[in-house]
């Protein structure tokens, strides 16, 4: 989804950006060919766009296969964005505080495009719970958070791709049966997810909004689904939305 067109003279600034954009958990490293091919350019601007992420160290490549992967500066870029930001850093405190009381795993997640990016976590006590996921990207309509944006985004359901990737044999595939869902999660306030981003694994997410109402991100509680009955999921929901009032800002 593109709001606006982009300004005049950006075109290669834009063209680097999303070649970096095509590297993901499941494709980590790639090749000329495939960064070409994925991007749309032709070979040779590619490699020029390649070189010059490559000088900053943007980029690194595998000495054994030449293929190129994501580099130190953007780690110590994404490092940096983790440590300054605010709705991060606000938002902590009561992570630790719902990890702490429902003793399930706690997260904060902020949408990028199609997917809900996890920007923090807090483990909960249980020896079987979800951890160490925080900069993973899952798909936005198998998530709890996900399915929460998209009911109060005001241009949440255009974040949806028109084929909706399957995960689990419960995962929502049809867009008429998601928009369904949404009624009851605006009715409730949060979303849920049950066994439909991985079996066994289940969640609730509830939306955080700005001072002004609008909508930054969402809150998660999630689990194993043997401890996510149906009264349990209405608990957490009800926790996650008193969590996400006091997140918002009043001015």
């Amino acid at each position: 989804m593109r709001d606006q067109a982009p300004p005049q003279g950006a075109q290669a600034a834009l063209r680097a950006i999303r070649l970096l954009k095509l590297f993901t958990a499941e494709a980590p490293e790639l090749q000329l060919a495939e960064l070409s091919y994925l991007s749309g350019l032709n070979k040779t601007t590619t490699h020029r766009l390649l070189k010059a992420l490559l000088s900053e160290e943007l980029l690194d490549r595998n000495p054994g296969t030449s293929a190129y992967r994501l580099g130190p500066g953007m780690m110590a870029l994404g490092v940096q964005a983790l440590s300054s930001n605010d709705l991060r850093l606000r938002a902590r405190p009561l992570l630790k505080r719902l990890a702490d009381e429902t003793g399930e795993t706690a997260t904060l997640e902020v949408p990028i495009d199609d997917t809900m990016l996890i920007l923090d976590e807090v483990t909960g006590r249980h020896f079987v719970g979800a951890s160490g996921n925080v900069g993973t990207r899952w798909p936005i309509h198998a998530t709890s958070t996900g399915k929460a944006l998209i009911a109060f985004e005001q241009r949440g359901p255009e974040r949806l791709n028109a084929t909706l990737l399957s995960l689990t044999p419960r995962t929502i595939t049809e867009i008429e049966v998601l928009e369904k869902q949404l009624g009851d999660i605006r009715r409730r306030g949060f979303a849920e997810t049950v066994d439909e981003l991985e079996d066994g694994f289940s969640g609730v997410g509830a939306v955080v909004r700005g001072g002004m109402g609008e909508v930054l991100g969402a809150l998660s509680i999630c689990g194993p689904t043997q401890r996510m009955s149906e009264n349990r999921r209405a608990q957490l929901g009800a926790a996650l939305c008193n969590a996400a009032t006091r997140l918002q800002p009043r001015y």
